[in-house]
């Protein structure tokens, strides 16, 4: 085998290969005498069926299997022998001509291809041990926990029916059927719907107009969508809903006791106390630990500037291009809807793609020196977690295919790795403890929630890692009033900050 270098710029790499035919007959021939004592031929006994005669029947097929061997095979070793990590499968250019190929079939040529790939950059691991992070930390108050309880109390409050008019607090039983210029439209219809009054449940304007009705009224009740309302087609329009109240109760005393917890499926209230502080904590602890890491990778960006293989950058800005027009897509929206353009968007989003293909060429650098590993009972325990994101009955189907499939499981391996990699950052470089308020803590966060309405400045101002997706926190549901859209409120602030 000739192996000749013909392309060596910057990363990119493309290498001629010529198989003599002589080699190529000696690969066949070693095929076909392994094949001699297998085959079973009418007129001949088992091994002595002549070896030219084995070829006339089976020599092209043979040979092809020997050109898919050296395929196969090549690339790696190729790249092994030249010490190089290609970014991605190399690709093959073969030969289009067909006599050119009846010819190495038949082991009357040479068989030449070329293989062109990038190559992974070498990467000197820098001292990280002068990194400095400050790690915010929010010590949830007693009063917080309680206030939650409260809340999660108030599923369990009882009530009474009453008679007379509806006042704020009590529930009515309602039927519903929203209409945008007479015409119902769809997700906008309900029926035996509860509503507390001054739940704030509704969107501005539903609640305050069913204050004084009584059980057995009918009204019509008219409010206006927010113009950044999540259904498109609601956004900003009058609508009125044809309102049927069935019944108005008032609420029974609220108590926060054992009986309580009980009646939520709780041994005890401190039991769901405990509940309630862990759900909080853990909620903050995940902004904490998003913020300390970004802070962590920035300055990995500032330390580390070269050539990003130009396909993995590609392939990370499809992954995040086609997850943003996606999200406009859905939810009706332009590039101009919001305040930029779409070259514009494009340019950046191509920055943060070759930002994250860095950032994690570099963490897998260093947790390949740090000897990090994701052990099988991690895997297993992710792709559970993963499959239980679906519908049940589609959760055994796509776990046998991730099972039996292991560049999909790589997608999960991923950040399960970066994730430990930056754990063990966390322990080599000086991570410092700053005890802050929920609204320091909050305070970016909600900063960057702003920035998001701004696709093109949403990777710029959010300085994404590797791990995370270019989401858009945009819901696209149907309307309706209880649930995700008609009069509810738009809850697009909450998906963007739990993002």
């Amino acid at each position: 085998m000739q192996v000749t270098e013909t392309l060596n710029s910057g990363l990119k790499r493309e290498i001629k290969v010529v198989v003599p035919a002589s080699d190529m007959e000696a690969k066949l021939m070693k095929r076909l005498s392994d094949a001699k004592d297998k085959v079973r031929i009418n007129g001949f006994r088992p091994g002595k069926v002549p070896v030219q005669h084995l070829r006339k029947m089976y020599g092209k097929s043979f040979m092809a299997e020997v050109v898919n061997e050296i395929l196969s095979n090549s690339a790696r070793d190729i790249l092994s022998d030249r010490g190089e990590k290609a970014a991605m499968q190399p690709e093959v250019k073969m030969t289009e001509d067909e006599k050119e190929a009846e010819k190495i079939l038949a082991g009357n040529a040479d068989f030449e291809f070329e293989l062109a790939y990038e190559v992974i950059p070498a990467i000197e691991i820098k001292d990280y041990s002068g990194i400095k992070v400050t790690r915010q930390v929010y010590d949830v108050p007693s009063e917080e926990i309680e206030e939650q309880v409260k809340k999660i109390a108030e599923s369990a409050r009882s009530y009474e029916p009453k008679e007379g008019k509806a006042a704020e607090g009590d529930r009515l039983t309602i039927d519903f059927l929203g209409k945008l210029d007479g015409v119902a439209f769809d997700g906008g219809a309900g029926s035996d719907q509860f509503l507390v009054l001054g739940s704030k449940q509704f969107i501005p304007g539903f609640e305050e107009q069913l204050v004084g009705v009584k059980a057995g009224d009918e009204k019509t009740v008219t409010v206006t969508f927010p113009e950044d309302y999540t259904a498109a087609h609601l956004a900003g329009k009058e609508a009125t809903f044809d309102v049927t109240v069935k019944e108005v109760a008032k609420p029974g005393e609220l108590e926060v006791n054992d009986e309580t917890a009980q009646n939520l499926g709780l041994e005890s209230i401190d039991r769901l106390r405990e509940i309630v502080k862990g759900q909080i904590e853990s909620q903050f602890g995940t902004l904490t630990r998003q913020k300390v890491k970004r802070e962590l990778l920035d300055q990995l960006d500032e330390s580390y500037k070269f050539e990003a293989p130009s396909k993995l950058v590609e392939a990370e800005f499809n992954n995040i291009w086609n997850q943003v027009t996606s999200d406009l897509k859905g939810a009706g929206r332009s590039f101009e809807d919001e305040e930029t353009t779409e070259d514009e968007a494009r340019d950046e989003y191509r920055r943060l793609a070759e930002r994250r293909v860095r950032l994690g060429l570099v963490l897998a650098e260093i947790g390949e020196k740090a000897g990090v590993q994701i052990t099988d009972e991690e895997m297993q325990r992710a792709l559970f977690e993963f499959v239980r994101r679906y519908p049940a009955d589609q959760q055994q189907g796509i776990f046998e295919f991730y099972r039996s499939n292991p560049a999909a499981l790589t997608n999960l391996r991923a950040p399960l790795f970066e994730e430990k990699v930056v754990d063990h950052l966390l322990t080599q470089i000086s991570v410092t403890d700053q005890k802050v308020s929920k609204e320091e803590l909050l305070a970016d966060d909600e900063d960057e929630t702003e920035t998001k309405k701004k696709p093109a400045k949403k990777a710029a101002s959010k300085k994404a890692d590797k791990a995370e997706k270019a989401e858009g926190a945009e819901a696209t549901e149907a309307a309706e009033p209880k649930k995700k859209a008609a009069p509810k409120k738009k809850a697009a602030a909450k998906d963007d900050a739990a993002e």
